[in-house]
């Protein structure tokens, strides 16, 4: 059975998105030895789960970073599957993408439980709930950068029972930023 990791980049207040869903302030915690990590990660994803407005953040950036300094990123993000949660939207023009508009819980067992290499969430606090609730993350990879955003859209949302999880690593990381990994107690 494959995993399930949330893998963001928040401020130490808990937020991934400012106001109006800005992610621009992430190319400050932006770093080689996080670009190193981002590929490593890439080569053990099986594929990208993304909610819908993080799909269209995503969509409107890696297929043009292509031929930018980005581009070791930008392939496995351009070409890998990327697996789409959303009520309104029923196709993408980004590539390798499958929509979904059925419950995501079940979808996501289902995936899970396929096999092959590791499913990663990026963004999606709002797809994030109802996996968090459903107990469906097997690992969280969290980067804390040195920046309190004030406003915008906090990565963990409000859900019904406590998590209790177990510190699997804590790397600082350049430019001030502390990756974070934790795993599910059983």
């Amino acid at each position: 059975m494959r995993k399930l990791i949330m893998w963001n980049l928040m401020g130490l207040d808990g937020r991934f998105e400012g106001p109006g869903h800005d992610i621009a302030w992430m190319a400050d915690a932006w770093s080689e030895d996080m670009e190193a990590l981002s590929m490593q990660q890439g080569e053990a994803m099986g594929a990208m789960v993304f909610g819908r407005r993080t799909h269209d953040l995503m969509a409107s950036h890696w297929p043009a970073a292509a031929d930018g300094p980005e581009a070791n990123v930008a392939h496995f993000m351009n070409t890998l599957p990327k697996y789409v949660f959303s009520r309104t939207v029923e196709r993408s023009d980004w590539s390798n993408v499958t929509m979904f508009n059925t419950d995501p819980v079940a979808e996501i067992t289902r995936l899970k439980a396929e096999g092959g290499k590791d499913l990663y969430l990026f963004g999606s606090a709002d797809l994030a709930r109802p996996l968090i609730e459903a107990d469906l993350f097997d690992e969280y990879r969290i980067g804390i950068a040195p920046l309190l955003l004030g406003e915008g859209v906090p990565l963990f949302k409000q859900w019904a029972e406590q998590r209790k999880l177990s510190l699997l690593e804590a790397r600082p990381m350049k430019k001030d930023v502390v990756l974070l990994r934790y795993g599910r107690v059983r």
